[in-house]
């Protein structure tokens, strides 16, 4: 896809935003509706052209309950390049069958493999029982450092690590919690005291699969 710059000719304004390649979509400034006219070479967007096999454990996800719409459609884009093999969703967490789910995964709930589970609770018992292991993306007396426990984590022959995620508000249930082999949270130096579910996800994803290091091949 090729792009051009438009801008905004009111001098109070000057608003500079990018559209298609000779696109009369935004001929007036979505800000004051002044006229704004093209700027600057047209450009193309870039690609990655490799594909990065990680070495690090098999990962899930089982978002409890988590409620936006959003959050959900992000942390399957970055499921997606992550390597996430499955998203379990929990409760009311929304599903790729929301009409308005493509708008933020962007295609990823076509290459995540997901199921929806009503019970969160019994669903990380089904997945105790199958082998995996939990781990809880939580605050509280038993979380510990994530980046300490990265070397714990094992790699590609061990068993899953299901990240669990929970309510944006009022977090993982507790049997759920109760479940899980580890409770981990993510190190903050400001003065807040957690991130966007999703961010804290896409950290937490990420980490855990590439930490060990990743073999670069071709994107077929």
């Amino acid at each position: 896809m090729r792009y051009q710059q438009r801008e905004c000719q009111a001098a109070s304004c000057g608003l500079r935003f990018p559209v298609a390649e000779a696109s009369e979509l935004g001929a007036n400034c979505p800000l004051c509706q002044s006229p704004t006219i093209f700027v600057g070479e047209v450009y193309d967007t870039h690609e990655i052209t490799e594909r990065r096999i990680a070495a690090g454990p098999p990962v899930e996800a089982l978002l409890d309950n988590v409620r936006s719409l959003r959050n959900v459609g992000s942390m399957f884009r970055s499921a997606d390049g992550a390597g996430v093999s499955h998203m379990h969703l929990g409760g009311f967490t929304p599903t790729p069958a929301h009409p308005k789910f493509a708008k933020t995964a962007l295609g990823a709930e076509r290459s995540v493999a997901w199921s929806h589970h009503p019970d969160p609770a019994a669903a990380a018992n089904a997945l105790v029982d199958a082998g995996k292991r939990l781990w809880a993306l939580e605050g509280g007396p038993r979380s510990r450092d994530l980046f300490e426990l990265v070397n714990e984590a094992g790699g590609p022959g061990d068993p899953p690590i299901v990240l669990v995620l929970g309510h944006e508000v009022s977090g993982v249930d507790p049997r759920v919690v109760e479940r899980c082999e580890q409770v981990v949270r993510i190190p903050m130096a400001g003065v807040k005291g957690s991130l966007n579910v999703s961010t804290a996800f896409g950290v937490a994803a990420y980490l855990l699969r590439h930490a060990r290091g990743v073999v670069i091949t071709p994107r077929g």
